[in-house]
């Protein structure tokens, strides 16, 4: 009953993922620690974002913005290697808690600041890059800090989604080797890879369908909400965590 909760959930993660325009992980990953440990859910939640931007990039291939993907995406690449590494010493509370802290700040800054967005430069675009690289290799989830600097660059919707898709495939290739060498998935978890794939391309294809069918600012506004209500269970698992260490 929990594995198949599990697979219903990450459909829903790929679908509100694709109409929000912030990425499955952003939704999945905390989803995903309700029913495994973090490294798993790292792994796990790295394939399924492969797959669901392999089917965002087909579902919405009306162009890529070539060169933003070269001067964004090498820095994610090289500094997404780094914070994967970096899994492997820090205690998965307080991953937890980074995570939770990430969210926490993404989800007010955009309900509070829904037009906030970085100046369109080159410069922002490496730096955007780099952080949002080195976030998801850390935590997993890089897509809300990568958003924000895109959107600066007031790129078509459809472009939009296909380039941060081809972005994030980037750094997910990158990442998921470093996961692996590291143990993060066992045996057991194989076969939940081919479900994600099919899950995946399923969850794209349907918020393909239905992203202009719905009041996607009021709908976002409830994801948000959602989002920030989760990462407060992380925050206190990790502050639990500290005072834990401390007396």
């Amino acid at each position: 009953m929990a594995e198949l909760l599990f697979f219903i959930l990450a459909f829903v993660a790929e679908v509100i993922g694709t109409i929000a325009g912030f990425g499955s992980s952003t939704i999945f990953l905390p989803i995903a620690l309700f029913f495994v440990d973090f490294k798993t859910a790292l792994i796990l939640v790295a394939f399924f974002h492969i797959f669901g931007n392999i089917g965002r990039i087909t579902f919405f291939r009306h162009g890529l913005d070539k060169k933003l993907i070269l001067i964004f995406g090498v820095p994610s690449v090289i500094l997404t290697i780094f914070g994967a590494l970096l899994v492997n010493f820090t205690p998965q509370d307080i991953l937890k808690l980074v995570l939770g802290i990430f969210l926490l700040i993404f989800a007010t800054v955009s309900l509070t600041k829904p037009d906030f967005k970085f100046k369109p430069s080159n410069k922002n675009a490496v730096i955007g890059g780099g952080l949002s690289g080195f976030l998801a290799g850390l935590i997993g989830t890089g897509g809300a800090l990568r958003g924000a600097f895109l959107t600066a660059f007031n790129l078509k919707k459809e472009i939009y989604i296909s380039t941060a898709a081809a972005i994030a495939l980037a750094v997910d290739i990158t990442r998921i080797p470093v996961y692996f060498v590291s143990g993060f998935l066992g045996q057991q978890f194989y076969l939940y890879l081919p479900l994600l794939f099919i899950i995946a391309i399923a969850g794209s294809f349907t918020g393909k369908k239905i992203v202009d069918k719905i009041p996607q600012h009021s709908f976002r506004k409830f994801v948000l909400a959602v989002i920030a209500i989760i990462s407060l269970k992380f925050i206190y698992a990790g502050i639990l965590f500290f005072s834990e260490t401390i007396s």
